[in-house]
């Protein structure tokens, strides 16, 4: 990332080929924007279209827009056609002349589909849509606050999209190469298309305009150019370069540049003139050293435009003033007192905001009343303040593997809204009247007063649920309310778990999805915060059991905000999968000879989960499984009613409910804010409602961008940790299952850790290696150099779910490591 070239090895060869013209002035590298009455005209006559742009982390030359059709994405071929569009940015584009569309070579060259081929682009067998190199992105997800959080377990392993890359762009040809062989184009399906694109327009700039990088000097040191200017090169190739003053950088920096080779900055993109391959744009802070956490830490939260500055005194005059605070009394009179009642917390250990408890009280019928208690955060955030508005940029609080950045001040978050054990704290409640077997008989929501009797993690009631007859010790727990006994609140988390196992059970049989992934959480060093271990994540039945009642919660105020306020209501829904992924997926289904039904999400559930026994190895390839289905699932948005005429569109796909909201997590996210609102509004306990409903669309539009920012930071912060972890406590040994196979490469999941990682057949000491299609299977021989002389070469074959042995390893370049392929001999 420190080359010396003045023009990056990653520019375009038409940007390459630009010279200058005229008497000293530049040839345009860009086209000019459209204005924006073109822009909006030719939206309307269907001319163009807009829509967020994703570039390709492994190949930033290849971007894609979402098509409107929802089949295939439109394919930007180059950075000059992206013109300056960064990734996320909504952007308007126009299609390009057919004859400069992409050919699908798989759907028009049948006849070069040879076994052994190794030219020919057919070879990859698996659908780019499926494949997933993950050398910078290993699937990590440390346990936090999120594993509460409703269908965040349904939500969290549907997120493909997110990293959806289209990883071997080989496959498309220009069609003017394929004529002179397949004949006129204007003969080819629709299918043989992908529709190539332009950028006209920047319509939103989301992108933050921020990247971490390296600084250099330019190599013409004798250059007025260099006089004036450095050279910055993000980390993210993504990024372009960028010329920065050279009187931003440090003051030695001319003569002693190489001090600075592996110092971390921040830099902010200014502008990016039409007649320039690069942007310009000036230095803002020195980070540190890089591949150390806290520098790569910051520059993660900056490049994704996460606000982690200190809550001003305008935000902190919003917060009670007089503390210790205490409940004014006339709040008592308003709500329901649940404070004798035995609710308690179920949480991660280590969590300190603690904003939803739970209630279990049996009935002389035999049927138990059942609530939800879920932190009052709007009765201390006023609407319109200053606490409100900086909430609502921030959208959600950040999970970092060794910290948080909270959506609230800690005063709320930690104390004052936090469910803590005995302590009086303002509640909204959800309380159902319900049979043993999960059916609701009676409804209540309102605003209450509770007083939590104990703090149990996860662990302490799987415990109980794991020992129903034990008889629980003091000392096994956090301190209890002497209000309640231990047995008491046994009990009541036993029959809790029985209620839960039966709405369970109903959601599944209704048509619910789940698709589970191995994630990652660590244990840090108390001196120096750095990892010292780390394990796959165990979801459990006390996990299920919160799970189950923040969906059933959140599912009965979805209904009752959208009943009270039609058009203004704030839900959450979850598109099908994408068609031309699923289409892929069902067709590399087929080839394999796996029985997956994709009909629905119901009937994916049940056939993945009967497709495979319980052994180690089952267990393995219904990992890979998993893995390849998730990546046609489209992200879940919150949305307002109002903004959508089609009821249909607001369906749940992964929860296969009609309506869905987030109602159960307000202390991290601010759209649970506005749904107490939109209730307190209904039930007439709060004001009434004042924002219109283009207001709550912006808003939901906002929780959206910043919900996807925050998830991309914690992935890349457990990311972070894990290639510090190979480096510190490394090299690690696993097995591996592969989950695609490329003529050169194949990708594997590291069974150990839950990461992805790709393997090169030109890193391997091999004779040679093969590749062929055998039927439809890929599959390559490996073909590894004799330990001793004389021997004969050890021959290995790579196909889908083949189990290996993998060993990581840190490589030189910081938060870089890599997976070696151990020999058949070794293993």
């Amino acid at each position: 990332c420190c080359n010396s070239d003045i023009v990056p090895p990653r520019t375009n060869r038409s940007i390459l080929n630009n010279k200058k013209s005229g008497k000293g002035k530049k040839k345009s590298v860009f086209e000019a924007y459209m204005t924006k009455e073109e822009v909006s005209a030719g939206l309307k006559r269907g001319e163009l279209i807009q829509g967020p742009l994703r570039i390709n982390p492994k190949k930033f030359h290849e971007a894609y827009l979402p098509s409107p059709d929802g089949v295939r994405d439109l394919f930007i071929d180059g950075v000059v056609p992206r013109n300056r569009a960064l990734n996320g940015d909504v952007v308007v584009v126009k299609l390009l002349p057919q004859e400069q569309w992409k050919v699908l070579k798989n759907d028009v060259c049948e006849d070069d589909d040879t076994p052994g081929h190794s030219t020919g682009n057919k070879q990859h067998a698996l659908s780019p849509h499926l494949m997933k190199s993950s050398a910078k992105n290993p699937d990590l997800i440390i346990e936090a606050k999120v594993d509460s959080s409703a269908e965040d377990g349904h939500e969290s392993a549907l997120i493909g999209c997110l990293q959806k890359e289209i990883k071997d762009q080989d496959k498309l040809g220009a069609i003017e190469e394929k004529t002179s062989k397949q004949g006129d184009p204007k003969t080819f399906s629709d299918d043989c298309f992908q529709k190539t694109a332009k950028v006209v327009y920047i319509l939103e700039k989301k992108h933050s305009r921020a990247a971490t990088g390296f600084i250099k000097p330019l190599s013409d040191k004798s250059s007025d150019l260099a006089r004036k200017r450095a050279l910055f090169s993000p980390v993210d190739h993504r990024l372009p370069r960028i010329y920065v003053p050279l009187g931003d950088c440090p003051h030695d920096f001319a003569i002693h540049p190489e001090t600075y080779a592996n110092t971390l900055f921040i830099c902010s993109i200014t502008a990016w003139r039409d007649d320039s391959n690069f942007a310009e744009g000036k230095l803002m802070k020195s980070l540190g050293q890089a591949g150390e956490i806290e520098p790569e830490t910051e520059g993660i939260l900056v490049e994704y435009g996460v606000d982690f500055s200190d809550f001003p005194d305008k935000v902190l005059q919003c917060l009670p003033q007089d503390l210790p605070w205490t409940i004014p009394q006339e709040e008592f009179q308003k709500r329901k007192d649940l404070r004798n009642e035995c609710i308690f917390t179920i949480d991660p250990a280590t969590a300190r905001d603690l904003d939803d408890a739970l209630s279990c009280k049996p009935l002389p019928d035999g049927n138990f009343e059942v609530g939800v208690h879920i932190a009052d955060v709007s009765y201390f955030v006023a609407e319109g303040s200053a606490l409100d508005i900086m909430a609502s940029e921030r959208a959600t609080s950040v999970y970092l593997v060794q910290k948080v950045i909270p959506m609230l001040p800690r005063l709320l978050c930690e104390e004052l809204c936090s469910l803590n054990p005995m302590t009086d704290r303002l509640t909204f409640s959800v309380i159902w009247k319900i049979t043993p077997q999960g059916e609701i008989l009676d409804e209540w929501f309102g605003r209450s007063v509770i007083c939590s009797c104990v703090k149990l993690s996860y662990d302490h009631a799987q415990n109980m649920i794991n020992h129903p007859d034990k008889k629980i010790e003091q000392h096994e727990l956090p301190p209890v309310s002497p209000q309640h006994t231990i047995n008491e609140i046994h009990q009541a988390v036993l029959n809790l778990h029985l209620i839960a196992q039966n709405l369970r059970k109903q959601r599944f049989d209704d048509g619910a999805l789940r698709l589970d992934q191995l994630k990652l959480t660590f244990t840090l060093d108390k001196e120096s915060g750095l990892p010292q271990g780390c394990y796959i994540y165990q979801y459990r039945d006390s996990n299920k059991l919160v799970e189950e009642f923040m969906l059933l919660a959140n599912m009965a105020v979805a209904h009752h905000i959208y009943r009270r306020f039609p058009e203004e209501a704030l839900l959450r829904r979850h598109p099908p999968p994408q068609t031309k992924m699923l289409n892929d997926l069902i067709e590399f289904c087929d080839q394999m000879g796996l029985q997956l039904d994709f009909s629905s999400s119901g009937t994916l559930h049940k056939s993945l989960n009967d497709q495979f026994e319980t052994d180690e190895y089952s267990a393995a390839r219904k990992e890979v499984l998993t893995n390849m289905c998730s990546r046609p699932m489209q992200m879940a948005v919150y949305f307002c009613t109002g903004a959508l005429k089609d009821e249909t569109l607001f369906h749940h796909y992964a929860l296969n409910v009609p309506l869905y909201t987030h109602f159960t997590s307000p202390i991290r996210r601010f759209a649970d804010v506005i749904v107490h609102r939109l209730l307190a509004a209904s039930l007439g306990c709060g004001p009434p409602l004042k924002m219109p409903k283009e207001v709550i669309q912006k808003q939901a539009d906002h929780c959206n961008d910043r919900k996807t920012a925050s998830k991309r930071v914690q992935e890349l912060s457990a990311e972070l940790f894990f290639s510090v972890f190979v480096k510190e406590c490394g090299p690690l040994e696993s097995e591996a299952m592969v989950m695609g196979v490329l003529n050169e490469a194949f990708d594997v999941i590291v069974l150990r850790f839950g990461v992805q990682k790709r393997i090169y057949c030109n890193s391997l000491p091999l004779v040679n290696s093969h590749f062929q299609q055998v039927g439809k299977r890929p599959e390559l021989t490996l073909l590894w150099e004799p330990e001793k002389k004389g021997e004969e070469p050890v021959r290995q074959v790579i196909s889908i779910f083949t189990l290996v042995e993998v060993v990581l390893k840190s490589d030189n370049v910081p938060l870089k490591y890599t997976a070696v392929l151990k020999s058949p001999e070794a293993q």
